[in-house]
Parts: C-alpha cells; sequence; structure tokens
C-alpha cells in the first residue's frame, strides 16, 4: 500500500489512491495504519481522487478511529496539494466532492499555499444536527464536568460545537472534549472548539476533533469558529485564526458562505507492509 503524508498545521494526513485496498479500506485497517506505534500514524486517511459525477475528483475522508468524515479542511488542502504534486491539476481552480458537500479549491504557487470555497456556514439545529426544537444555536447553555459552557453549534458541512471561553488552553480542551464529542446533544457526535477572541480581526481555537482527539490545527474547525465570532459580531468578515499548529485565514460574503487559505507541508513517502496488519 503506497502513501504520501503531508500536514497542514500539524494536523497529518495519510494520501491513499483507492487501488491500495480491494475497494474501501476497513475500520481495522484505517485504525491500524493511522496508529502512532502499529501504523505510520496519522490524523486520519485521505482516499482519492474518486470518481464524481458532480465534479473533477471525489475524496473519501477517513478518521483515525475508523470513522468516515463528512469533510476537513486541512484535508482539502492537502489533498489539493497531493493533485498537484502529481500533475493532475495546475494553479487553475478545480472542484471536489466530499460526503459533506462540493468545494472548489485552488493551489497558489508551487503549493505552498492552497485556497478552498468551504461552502455555505450555517446554525440551523437540524442540518448540524443538534437535538431539540428547531433553531440557530446560538449562545446556548451546555453543562460539562459541572461548569456551564457556553455554546454555538455550526454546520460546514460537518458539525461543530463552539465554546466561547475568556482564556483557553489544551488542558481544557482535553477536559471538555470527549464529553462534549458525545454528548446527547449530538445525535451523530460533534467537532469541539474552544474559542478565545482576540480582536475583531483575530481569534484563538483549542480543537477536540471527532473521532481524532486533540488536535493542533482544523480548517473546518477554523471556519466554524471564525462563523461564530462573525455572526455573534465579535469580529468582522475576515478573521485570522490562531492555533496551536500556525493560523489560517478565513472569510466571508454576507450570506456566510466560507474561503479558507493556509499551507500544506509534503513530509514522506512509502509503502505500508502488510506485517503491519498481522
Amino acid at each position: 500500500m503506497q502513501f504520501l503524508k503531508y500536514h497542514g498545521l500539524g494536523n497529518d494526513y495519510l494520501v491513499m489512491e483507492a487501488d491500495a485496498f480491494d475497494g474501501l479500506p476497513s475500520e481495522a485497517q484505517i485504525i491500524r495504519i493511522c496508529h502512532r506505534n502499529y501504523g505510520v500514524g496519522s490524523d486520519g486517511i485521505l482516499l482519492g481522487p474518486l470518481p464524481s459525477e458532480t465534479c473533477d475528483f471525489g475524496l473519501k475522508i477517513f478518521n483515525p478511529d475508523g470513522s468516515e468524515a463528512e469533510k476537513s479542511g486541512n484535508g482539502l488542502r492537502i489533498f489539493s496539494r497531493y493533485l498537484f504534486d502529481t500533475n493532475r491539476v495546475t494553479n487553475e481552480p478545480f472542484t471536489i466532492e466530499t460526503l459533506g458537500g462540493n468545494v472548489q479549491s485552488e493551489v497558489h504557487g508551487q503549493g505552498e499555499d492552497v485556497t478552498v470555497e468551504m461552502g455555505h456556514v450555517t446554525f440551523d439545529s437540524s442540518k448540524i444536527p443538534v437535538a431539540g426544537e428547531t433553531r440557530d444555536v446560538l449562545n446556548e447553555t451546555l453543562v460539562i464536568d459541572g461548569e456551564s459552557l457556553t455554546m454555538c453549534c455550526a454546520s460546514v458541512g460537518n458539525p461543530h460545537c463552539v465554546v466561547l471561553r475568556e482564556q483557553i488552553s489544551e488542558a481544557d480542551a482535553l477536559r471538555f472534549g470527549p464529553h462534549i464529542e458525545t454528548h446527547a446533544q449530538f445525535p451523530n457526535r460533534i467537532n469541539v472548539q474552544l474559542l478565545q477572541v482576540i480582536d475583531r480581526a483575530n481569534i484563538s481555537i483549542q480543537i477536540w476533533e471527532r473521532g481524532a482527539g486533540y488536535t493542533l490545527a482544523s480548517g473546518s474547525s477554523s471556519t466554524a469558529a471564525a462563523a461564530v465570532a462573525h455572526k455573534l459580531g465579535l469580529c468582522d468578515s475576515a478573521i485570522t485564526v490562531h492555533m496551536p499548529g500556525g493560523t489560517l485565514s478565513i472569510s466571508f460574503t454576507p450570506d456566510f458562505c466560507a474561503t479558507m487559505t493556509g499551507p500544506v507541508t509534503p513530509v514522506a513517502s512509502g509503502i505500508i507492509s502488510p506485517d503491519a496488519f498481522a
């Protein structure tokens, strides 16, 4: 099984083509490949390019727990760089189909930066989904580990719970993240961001990803957290998102269509031995 490994601000993925597997990878294969002791180690697998009836390329995204993700901002930038590196695209825009919707991507220069149009952000509980009556999920209270948290929820094609805090830390992401991800309010589980607003053009987040755990950076998390800050009137429409792994630039149209720009770094290529699955 051949792979190429890339990271986007420390969020690392393996890109593998469909012919590496007999059909789709099994949950056990995904878990073993992504394991950082027994496998190659990664925050997920990007399987593609796949055929698509609606876009130039199709993509499947798998979390390290074996589940399938609807969308990943870092994953989309990495996959775009992979297409560029394998001479399937140039610096012209192209489209990618994901489980969480179709996006347009554009690789800049020699692949150092990639822009992805992430699509429309919604706060509608029925589309995220969040339990209860249909409403925009803004400034609601969620009690976790005995503490009342102020949360907003959004979907960027995948679900996010954004918790507003005056100060954020890795320790709090590790403390709250697992409980929020699996809370009964979120029937499909949920990605979690702790959000600190710095000023009208900058926010900082700590991330707990559904199916992956604590993560240094995330494109869809950055988009969701920035959308919440903008929706609440705390930030303007162009926002720099600061994460432990680095920064991403997010901008919004008046109807909350999001565009993300950030770096991609190649790491390694190799072959996974069949003995890894023994």
